[in-house]
């Protein structure tokens, strides 16, 4: 009586070296599998490729794999992410149609006093006290985790001068305004979003004095119609700034959560975070460690890179709930590159976004 042959890498590598790719070779002569991830009967990996415009020709090449590897004894789900490392060509410009509402302004001077977000019910903060952390992949990857355990989220990067969520979360699409003044929020894996990257070209800068900076945060916040949300997730720009500044006091902050890395610059940063809300009087939710630990895809030797365990024992000192650990890996860059964040998929990295997002609701959401 013989059993179901257990999948391995190198039987996945070698179906998928029959793969061909338009200009001859296979997916794997070409090497264009990254991150491949083998868990019992489950297969994930990414396929990268230089532009968006291959990546797209290359749809039936993605369709061929998952068929080929459905076929291998002992595979039961593929799970086949596709992403590009170059920019998207830019479009020709074209006249504004006809009768077109005008265009969107973002940017001014923000109207005095509180301001409310209708249809919202809870509004939370993701910040750092430094760049680099993953603050923004953390932000999308929590929005993504909580819309799959059933609640309405939405998603504001409110990274002004770095807005980066449009890649991740896969929208490219300007969002659309009936009236010039309202914003139709994109939907992406179930999460409703804006940024200022959308409204702009890829390469144009933002170059804005702090009032525009504040106009711009109340405009994404109040003019796009969020509709009936469980949550609005907000993606800060890292520091201590004048947009921290307007959501804390503009609007009814339900708490926030910092993310650090465990190495002690980036801890001296995330202090200075803590102080600034607690300064605002804004609850702190809990602290998360990003990038805790690197294992090696092809030996599985464990790195912690950036320290062991720093945020957790800071989280101890200042008496805050500790979130979680989130791992360092290329199936995270390369889904959030691919604009499929990992929490969408069923993977092990996606698990631990699960997890935060379970204790979330149980807990400090309630």
């Amino acid at each position: 009586m013989s059993s179901t042959p257990t999948p391995t890498r190198e039987s996945i590598l070698a179906t998928l070296d029959t793969v061909e790719v338009p200009g001859g070779g296979s997916l794997v002569s070409r090497d264009l599998v990254r991150a491949l991830v083998v868990d019992g009967g489950n297969v994930r990996f990414v396929i990268e490729v230089e532009s968006p415009q291959v990546a797209q020709a290359m749809e039936p090449v993605r369709a061929a794999a998952e068929a080929a590897l459905g076929k291998q004894p002992g595979i039961e789900r593929v799970s086949v992410a596709m992403t590009a490392h170059g920019p998207a060509a830019k479009p020709a410009a074209k006249p504004a149609p006809a009768g077109e509402p005008p265009s969107l302004k973002i940017g001014g001077h923000p109207k005095p006093g509180p301001s409310t977000v209708p249809g919202v019910q809870r509004i939370l903060a993701i910040g750092s006290g430094k760049g680099g952390v993953g603050k923004s992949t953390v932000s999308a990857n929590l929005a993504v985790a909580m819309a799959r355990e059933g609640w309405k989220v939405g998603l504001v990067d409110a990274d002004i001068y770095g807005p980066s969520q449009g890649r991740m979360m896969g929208v490219t699409k300007r969002p659309a305004s009936p009236d010039g003044k309202t914003i139709i929020p994109p939907v992406a894996h179930g999460v409703r979003m804006i940024s200022l990257g959308l409204m702009m070209a890829e390469d144009e800068a933002v170059i804005w004095r702090g009032p525009m900076l504040m106009g711009a945060l109340q405009q994404l916040m109040t003019q796009v119609a969020w509709g009936d949300l469980d949550l609005l997730i907000v993606d800060m720009p890292p520091g201590t700034g004048d947009v921290q500044l307007t959501l804390c006091q503009k609007f009814d902050v339900t708490g926030a959560i910092v993310v650090s890395t465990p190495q002690d610059v980036a801890l001296l940063d995330a202090r200075k975070a803590l102080k600034a809300f607690e300064t605002l009087k804004t609850p702190v939710l809990g602290l998360v460690e990003n990038m805790s630990t690197f294992v090696c895809p092809k030996c599985g030797h464990e790195e912690h890179i950036f320290g062991d365990g720093g945020v957790q024992r800071e989280a101890e000192k200042q008496g805050i709930p500790f979130l979680g650990s989130l791992p360092l890996n290329v199936e995270t860059r390369l889904s959030g590159d691919g604009g499929v964040p990992v929490a969408a998929t069923d993977s092990a990295a996606g698990e631990a976004y699960r997890v935060m997002a379970r204790g979330l609701i149980d807990g400090f959401l309630a």
